[in-house]
Parts: C-alpha cells; sequence; structure tokens
C-alpha cells in the first residue's frame, strides 16, 4: 500500500490514465452487454410471437376439421337387416368378404332369376349367350344389406368360391364360378365384372369334384394355380388350370387319368382337400393321395423343379405307388376330410362311419380317435357329453365364433326333444352353445322356412358378430320368394330360451343369458 501511494504521489497523471482507461473498458463492457440484452429482447419477442402464430394456426386447422369440413360419415351397422329377390331360387353358396373395404364384412351369394334387383336392372342377356332365368352373383353390403353389385355369371352354379386373392392380369381378389354346361367365370371381388369366362366339354353325365383347390405357382409366374377333378361315369381325371387363363385345355393330351379310381364311387361334395402339396380323395373305403409334381408331370410331361413342391417322404412311405391308395383309416365309409391347424404345420382330421380320428401331418401318427357312432360335442381329446338333434335332410351345418376368451361358441341347427317327449314338429331351431356352460344350450330362433345357406361371423373387427341366413326355393324347385337376412348375434341371445342338458342348474336362466349376451368375440384373422 506505502509503494502505490508512493507511486501515485511521484506519477499522478499515469494514475488518472488507469482510471479513465477503466471508466473506459467498464462502459464498452455496458454497452457490449446493453445490446446483447436488447438482440436477446428481440429474439424473446420473436419467439414469443412466433408460438402464437403456431398455436393460432393449430387452432384454425382444429375448428376446420371439427366443424367447417364434413368428415365423412360411416354408415352405421344395423342390428337386423333383409333383402328379398321374386321368382328366383337360391344356390347353397355364402361367402363372408369386405368387399367395398370399408373394413366391415359383407355378404356374397347367388340366386337364379331372369333379372337381378332393380338396384341394377340387369339381365341374362346383357352377358351375351345366357338363357333367361341363369344364375346371378350379387354382394351386398354388411351394414344395412344394400346391393354393392349384381352379375348375371352362368346358366347354373355347380360350384363357387370367394376367397382366392389373385385372379386376372392384375392379380384383383375375386370369385371363380364353375358353372353348368362347364364354364369357368371368374368375377372380380370389389367391382363384380367378369375378368375373363372359358367354356369347357367333358362330355355327358360328368360330376365337378368340389372343392376346386387353389395350388402354389407351379410355374413361377407369380399367379395362383388351380386344380380341378373331374368325373365322367366311373373315371376320374384331373384338369389343372391357369388363373387367368388356362394353363392346360380340355384336350386328352392334357387331362390325367386317374385310372385306380376306376370303378370306385368318388364323392362329389366337399371330399377333396389339398395339403402338403398333395391332393387328398375321398372314395368309398379308401383315401387316395397325390402329389402335385406326380400330377403336373402327367399332364405337361415334365419334371417340376419347385423346391415348394417336393414331395415328403414321409407321406411317400404310406403312398402306394401303383394305386396311389394311403394306408391311413382305409376301413369304413370315409365320410369327412379336413385340414385342422396345428402348432408346427396342418393336421388331418378323417372322418368315417365308425370313429373320427386326428392326424398329426409330419409323421403321420394318430393324435387321438373318437366313436362316432352318435353326434356329439366333445373337447380335445375325452367326450364331456353326447346330444341328439333331430335335423332335416337338407338342414345347414353348424358354424363357429371365436371369443375372447380363446374358445369357440357353437351356432347348430336342428330340434332338440326333451327324454320322453317324441312329438315330431316341422320347426328348425338354432342353438347356441359355449364351453363356459357345458350342460347349457341356448335356442335362439325357430323357423319353418326352408333354409339353403347358413354361416356367422364377425363383421367387424372383434366386435359385431352377426349370422346370415338365405331362405327360399332351391333351384330344383319352383321359384319363389328368396330372402337373405343378417341378425345380430345379441338380439336373439337375450330372448333366448335356456335349455338344462343336466339336472343340475348351477346358475340362474337370466344370470346365463346376461352372460353371453356380454361374451366378446375375437377375430380369427
Amino acid at each position: 500500500m506505502d509503494n502505490k501511494d508512493s507511486e501515485a504521489e511521484i506519477h499522478p497523471l499515469k494514475t488518472e490514465d488507469v482510471k479513465a482507461q477503466e471508466n473506459h473498458e467498464n462502459s464498452v463492457e455496458r454497452r457490449i452487454v446493453s445490446k446483447q440484452s436488447s438482440r436477446l429482447s428481440r429474439l424473446s419477442r420473436w419467439r414469443t410471437a412466433a408460438f402464437f402464430i403456431s398455436l393460432f394456426l393449430c387452432l384454425i386447422i382444429v375448428f376446420a376439421f371439427s366443424f367447417i369440413i364434413p368428415c365423412p360419415e360411416r354408415p352405421v351397422s344395423e342390428r337386423t337387416w333383409f333383402r328379398n329377390y321374386d321368382n328366383a331360387v337360391a344356390y347353397q353358396f355364402l361367402a363372408i368378404e369386405d368387399v367395398n373395404e370399408d373394413k366391415v364384412q359383407d355378404v356374397i351369394f347367388a340366386f337364379k332369376a331372369s333379372n337381378s334387383s332393380s338396384s341394377f336392372n340387369r339381365s341374362c342377356l346383357d352377358e351375351g349367350s345366357l338363357p333367361s332365368p341363369c344364375a346371378f352373383v350379387a354382394a351386398v353390403s354388411g351394414t344395412n344389406g344394400r346391393a354393392l353389385w349384381e352379375r348375371p355369371a352362368a346358366e347354373e352354379i355347380e360350384w363357387m368360391e370367394c376367397d382366392i386373392k389373385q385372379l386376372g392380369e392384375a392379380a384383383v381378389p375375386g370369385c371363380l364360378v364353375v358353372g353348368k354346361p362347364v364354364s369357368l367365370t371368374t368375377v372380380a371381388l370389389r367391382t363384380g365384372e367378369v375378368l375373363w369366362r372359358q367354356s369347357s366339354d367333358f362330355g355327358a353325365n360328368y360330376t365337378v369334384l368340389t372343392p376346386v383347390s387353389v395350388i402354389p405357382d407351379v410355374d413361377s409366374d407369380g399367379v395362383q394355380d388351380l386344380i380341378i377333378f373331374i368325373a365322367t361315369g366311373d373315371k376320374v381325371s384331373g384338369l389343372s388350370l391357369k388363373i387367368p387363363l388356362q394353363l392346360y385345355d380340355a384336350s386328352p393330351k392334357n387331362i390325367v387319368d386317374l385310372p385306380d379310381l376306376e370303378n370306385h364311387r368318388v364323392h362329389s361334395k366337399g371330399r377333396i382337400t389339398y395339403l402338403l402339396h398333395y391332393c387328398f380323395l375321398c372314395a368309398e373305403n379308401s383315401l387316395y393321395a397325390y402329389s402335385l409334381k406326380d400330377l403336373y408331370s402327367a399332364a405337361t410331361g415334365m419334371e417340376i423343379k419347385l423346391p415348394s413342391l417336393e414331395q415328403d417322404p414321409q407321406w411317400e412311405k404310406n403312398i402306394d405307388r401303383t394305386t396311389h391308395r394311403l394306408s391311413l383309416l382305409s376301413s369304413g365309409d370315409i365320410r369327412y376330410l379336413a385340414k385342422i391347424p396345428g402348432r408346427s404345420r396342418e393336421n388331418i382330421l378323417v372322418v368315417n362311419s365308425e370313429m373320427a380320428a386326428l392326424i398329426n401331418a409330419q409323421n403321420l401318427q394318430t393324435l387321438w380317435t373318437l366313436n362316432t357312432s352318435r353326434v356329439f360335442f366333445f373337447f380335445l381329446p375325452s367326450v364331456q357329453w353326447d346330444l341328439k338333434l333331430n335335423s332335416r335332410a337338407k338342414s345347414p351345418g353348424p358354424a363357429t365364433l371365436s371369443t375372447a376368451d380363446h374358445r369357440s361358441a357353437f351356432l347348430i341347427w336342428g330340434e332338440y326333444q326333451v327324454p320322453g317327449n317324441e312329438t315330431v314338429t316341422p320347426l328348425q331351431k338354432l342353438y347356441l352353445f359355449h364351453p363356459s356352460y357345458t350342460n347349457v344350450l341356448l335356442e335362439l330362433r325357430n323357423s319353418t322356412d326352408q333354409i339353403i345357406a347358413f354361416n356367422a361371423t364377425l363383421f367387424e373387427r372383434s366386435r359385431h358378430a352377426c349370422y346370415v341366413l338365405l331362405r327360399g326355393p332351391q333351384p330344383s324347385e319352383e321359384p319363389g320368394p328368396v330372402s337373405l337376412m343378417k341378425r345380430k348375434l345379441k338380439e336373439d341371445v337375450s330372448e333366448s330360451r335356456v335349455i338344462w342338458l343336466s339336472q343340475v342348474a348351477v346358475d340362474s336362466e337370466q344370470y346365463i343369458r346376461d352372460r353371453l349376451y356380454r361374451m366378446r368375440f375375437h377375430s380369427r384373422a
């Protein structure tokens, strides 16, 4: 301190210069800080303005979409709707597909009449050479029964399939119609337009063995192929077809005769199954298997070299190379053959007059067998109870609905008679069974009308479970009124009659109705 004071006394001007310099530096710093503060203030104001402008624009957009721009109205699915056709007959066919892509399933069916409904006012003459009356294929909306399209397709319909994913040159989804006399017609699922139509001559007294099998792309062109089996008298032939065009025409060189099936009665309906690149045919007491590789080679004279269609060694060991007979439950009249989903691959359910058996498709081992001498309900692999239902000769088959608890609800047509009461009535009754109540049947509805086709499905994903009824005369009968009806399942559950299958009543009838009314369903796909 003494030194500084001394220095100040000795150099007084220098001290003043230092103070002046310090003051200048402080002034410069203040100006810099002031400028920075001004810039930050202006930036903050711009940020605030940008925030409020963005918020204002967002509010305008929300307001526009909420009040000014109308949102597309989605039709409300009606609980019940009807569609009626006069002076017509109905075919035993119902398909459930989303035709108009509104995420609600629609209904496709077939009827025979001189004209379509008034919605389209089409006639058989619109398709050229078709006589009148002719067979129409129609699609109606699942929401309200409105007709989406109607198209004359054939003189008579022998078989029809609507879950083919690739049809036509554009590979669009559609329906394949097998007509009689023999004609093949493909109809676009979305529009109902005919993609292509071809006629063939298989001679007199032929029968198309159904179902027609959709097989893999055997010639690697990216489009699915078909195989059709034709029975003429005692001869069974296989005809391989191409979508959209025929791969092999109906000339003799391209039809594969199956002489080992001669003199055997091949079932004409629902007795052909395609699995693991093999076609299985039921004929009286035997089961026959043909590999697609063998059929392709026989039809073309060429060896197929697709790894995806290679023959299975395990299956080949059990197929007789001469007769193609499969040594698998060969005793008894085989009534039913179906693919059943398994954990690793599909299994085969074989039902004959004596028993039902589930076969492991990988090693051909029998997983379980059951006696089928009576109509029964079972939970694999043990029988819980059996039940006899009186059914008409042409009564519709059962349907299932998958529920949210990973079980299935069963819908069955027939008539349950209380033991001791043998009164015969003309009523057809629809029953609901769910595994949560193994001793209860719900009688949903009864009808004296002739039911041609029946199906049950979820019209909207994981909700809106309904069933569809097609009623009226069949093609072999005189024309009359044809009716297509969709009804929500819950509407019948709430008004159902509870039938106890045993003397033990666990809950009250109203509690059972309420619980099954609240049952939630689950879409398989």
